[in-house]
């Protein structure tokens, strides 16, 4: 009985440890967060205390620095568990808008503050820029609220890694979130080193965490050998650190058995870099399941594309002003109205299209079902008739049967199925198999030495990719790829650069004066073949576009832009730097294009 009583309290005790250790090991994760916030909230008062003392601008930069960094350590929790929040703590300097009332909130958090203690510290501001940290501070503790009231578990874990690998990638050695001290080399090593210590929490006994921690080590050591921002070397570390990274992350989820996050987004939660061929789901940006993409659906929607009869006096189809050979443009400044008119815009490329959440170029429809619907009922373009055409393909034997195969739950054809006919047409118009996306998946000889030289230009010295986000280089941003982004960059009316695009952009539907000459980013895929340029078709090469956005845009050409969301700073590029920008661009382009 002694015997079998001592069995049964170890057996219990054994167990309650075990519990108590389970339960420790669940929360060593949020421990971990919770004192990084402490220490951010201890970074901050520091910052306000010199601020406040009159410090130089030295140490106010110093303990800024210092103060980014230590945010970098929980930014991945940040922007995964309240992405609200963190768009106020480290969000662009520039108005957060909500169209939909035409409202707009100013913006608050690191880049604000950047903004008044650098490359000028005016004592003057300390008030305000007290006031920023003040703020900043307040929503720090926001962050330890809700931290400290959620559940953080393995796989959201892994999911939120995973994203921030991406967000280095796209947005930190980018300078997005550094835009004026450049400090993203720095801090994209502070941000991998976290991993391996959240991977060790998760599983010590991992064979993968090994691997990571190896990587991250030389990433890290990579940083510390290279911390100048306009000579990083973006390709070396993307390819040798970061995708192999990824690829640990997902490898480390599967031999774990963790779950991958379910979730309807452009990017598949099981793609192991951002530049796996099939890493992208045209899915993540439909209105609802009915509209989901099938083969079956865009080859019924390209028949619909290439039929002249859907405009009013049937001599116009969706190909006569996106032409196939030219990525699905016209090669023309501004297409020609059925009256015989020069239209106001360049027609935009087709490919790539469906990885944005707004469409045409001042965004006023948000998927392309009704992007399409707008172009053929346009009395300019196609006049037509959505009526119409029903009629038309309801009696057709052959439509007949494409559309039972499209929509083969439906018992008749319906109008909303020939616009989602059509953009599933358009959905299917992504190859993703450019020399460039050769080299990101390993292929080091499908890029030259030049090219190269131009990519790191493009996501560094150049910053074009603070606003043509890497991968799908247009302005959706990753990597949530929740939100596509316009700018205001001053676009002139014709390549002398002597007078403003009359074009208001976006402010024509939405009364915001921050809108006024704002136009979406499109995607820079394939823009080798896709000339002229801009919403005005402007510029006739991609030398001409380089050349504006070296100048400063349009502000840097002399032109009054009080709006203008491009930094007006000249570049100051080369004549070779300029060069190897053009080429890097023209490796963006398509096998089919080549």
């Amino acid at each position: 009985m002694k015997l079998k009583y001592s069995i049964f309290s170890l057996t219990l005790l054994t167990f309650f440890f075990s519990s108590c250790q389970d339960r420790a090991f669940e929360k060593n994760i949020k421990q971990e967060l919770l004192i990084d916030l402490t220490k951010l909230k201890n970074e901050i008062i520091l910052l306000q205390e010199k601020i406040a003392a009159d410090g130089s601008q030295k140490e106010v930069l110093e303990q800024f620095k210092k103060t980014r960094l230590q945010y970098k350590r929980i930014e991945w929790a940040v922007e995964y568990f309240v992405p609200e929040t963190a768009r106020f703590m480290n969000g662009p300097a520039l108005d957060e808008m909500e169209l939909e009332e035409n409202k707009f909130f100013v913006p608050n958090g690191f880049q604000v503050i950047e903004e008044h203690i650098y490359p000028e510290y005016d004592f003057k501001n300390k008030k305000e820029i007290i006031r920023e940290l003040d703020i900043l501070l307040s929503n720090t503790k926001q962050v330890e609220t809700t931290f400290g009231a959620i559940t953080i578990t393995d796989d959201y874990v892994l999911d939120a890694l995973q994203q921030n690998v991406h967000r280095i990638l796209t947005l930190g050695i980018t300078g997005f979130d550094s835009p004026i001290l450049n400090s993203s080399i720095p801090e994209a090593r502070q941000s991998l080193s976290v991993i391996p210590e959240l991977l060790l929490i998760i599983q010590p006994n991992s064979k993968i965490l090994d691997d990571v921690k190896q990587i991250a080590a030389k990433a890290k050591e990579y940083c510390d050998s290279n911390p100048n921002f306009n000579t990083f070397n973006r390709a070396v570390f993307i390819t040798e650190y970061l995708n192999p990274l990824s690829q640990k992350l997902n490898l480390f989820q599967k031999e774990e058995k963790i779950p991958a996050v379910e979730r309807n987004r452009p990017l598949k939660a099981t793609a192991a870099t951002l530049f796996d061929e099939n890493a992208f789901d045209v899915n993540g940006f439909v209105a609802s399941n009915e509209y989901r993409y099938s083969d079956e659906k865009a080859i019924l929607g390209e028949k619909l594309f290439y039929d002249k009869s859907l405009s009013k006096d049937g001599n116009r189809s969706c190909a006569s002003c996106h032409n196939s050979e030219k990525a699905f443009t016209d090669g023309l400044k501004t297409n020609v109205s059925l009256k015989g008119k020069n239209l106001n815009r360049n027609t935009p490329t087709l490919t790539y299209a469906s990885f944005q959440n707004a469409q045409f170029w001042d965004m006023r429809q948000l998927d392309l079902e009704k992007q399409s619907v707008d172009v053929i009922q346009n009395e300019d373009e196609m006049h037509g008739s959505l009526a119409a055409i029903h009629s038309k393909v309801s009696s057709d034997r052959e439509y007949i049967r494409l559309f039972q195969k499209a929509y083969p739950k439906s018992d008749k054809t319906e109008a909303w199925q020939i616009q989602n006919a059509i953009s599933s047409y358009v959905r299917s118009l992504n190859s993703f198999d450019s020399r460039f996306d050769s080299y990101m998946r390993g292929n080091k000889n499908s890029i030259n030495a030049e090219e190269i030289q131009g990519m790191n230009l493009f996501m560094g010295k150049a910053k074009c990719a603070t606003c043509h986000f890497t991968p799908l280089f247009n302005g959706t941003v990753p990597p949530n790829f929740a939100k596509t982004e316009h700018e205001v960059v001053g676009t002139p009316e014709d390549a002398s650069g002597k007078r403003l695009s009359k074009d208001e952009g976006r402010y024509i539907f939405n009364q915001l004066p921050q809108l006024k000459g704002a136009f979406k980013t499109p995607t820079l895929r394939n823009v080798a073949v896709t000339a002229p340029y801009m919403h005005n078709g402007a510029y006739a090469t991609l030398e001409e576009v380089v050349e504006f956005y070296d100048l400063g845009g349009g502000t840097g050409l002399g032109l009054s832009i009080e709006n203008q969301t491009l930094p007006t700073d000249k570049l100051n590029l080369t004549a070779a730097e300029k060069k190897a920008l053009v080429a890097f661009m023209k490796t963006l382009t398509d096998k089919r294009y080549n």
